[in-house]
């Protein structure tokens, strides 16, 4: 029998945590339940989670320094479930490292299904699951970006750049398709790993953390390009 995965569920409320529990468990999922966010850290350096759900709203610390400490510690997938709606807010949680998000009120099963979809993607990405095989590359280069793609590692010149896995897996397809323009909702699909539901933010944060690291001027790329109304592409020219 496969090891059932395990949720870490990060919420103050009692009566949407138990929700969550309740679901994620007749789904599959072991879950436990952290109310305190100041205690997440300290739990992860005791157990071991597939995903994380965190909502950004707690007493207390900061959902957000929540979310980048819990990047600084492990690479797994962030499930941000919030009651903000603004842009902004989704932006910001979404460059601090979080993989997706989900708003409140939400229909549960559409929570299970975000769970699954990330926790897939994110095995595809660490080679759980076997892909189609393909001819791919052992090594990626323009100007002075080298892309690893075997071995999971970017060199801007002589210094390694880290990547999260999600971060990795959008430039590696870009690269591995060069100049070919691809729009938003395609991208969300392919990396994400779900039908793309109306959310232009993702992708775009997405890019434009790409571009902070790989870009000499992130606000004038030459290699990662938007191709206005239509979506971007990895220029190898």
């Amino acid at each position: 029998m496969a090891e059932k995965r395990r949720v870490l569920i990060v919420e103050d409320d009692e009566d949407i945590s138990m929700v969550e529990e309740a679901y994620l468990e007749a789904a599959g999922f072991d879950t436990a339940i952290c109310r305190d966010g100041g205690e997440v850290a300290g739990l992860l350096g005791k157990e071991s989670f597939d995903l994380i759900l965190l909502d950004l709203m707690l007493p207390g610390k900061s959902g957000y320094d929540i979310c980048r400490e819990i990047r600084e510690q492990v690479d797994i997938p962030i499930l941000m479930v919030t009651a903000r709606t603004e842009t902004v807010d989704k932006i910001r949680g979404l460059g601090l490292g979080a993989d997706d998000y989900i708003a409140k009120p939400f229909d549960p099963a559409e929570l299970v299904a975000r769970v699954t979809a990330n926790l897939r993607q994110y095995d595809r990405m660490m080679r759980k699951i076997p892909e189609e095989k393909t001819e791919e590359p052992e090594e990626i280069c323009v100007a002075d970006l080298r892309i690893l793609v075997n071995s999971w590692k970017v060199y801007k010149g002589e210094r390694e750049i880290k990547f999260p896995n999600r971060e990795f897996e959008l430039l590696k397809f870009l690269a591995m398709n060069p100049n070919i323009v691809f729009s938003r909702e395609q991208l969300f699909e392919k990396i994400w790993g779900y039908d793309y539901v109306g959310d232009s933010v993702t992708v775009m944060v997405h890019i434009n953390r790409i571009r902070e690291k790989i870009e000499d001027d992130s606000k004038n790329p030459k290699i990662l390009e938007t191709v206005w109304g239509a979506g971007y592409r990895f220029n190898k020219d």
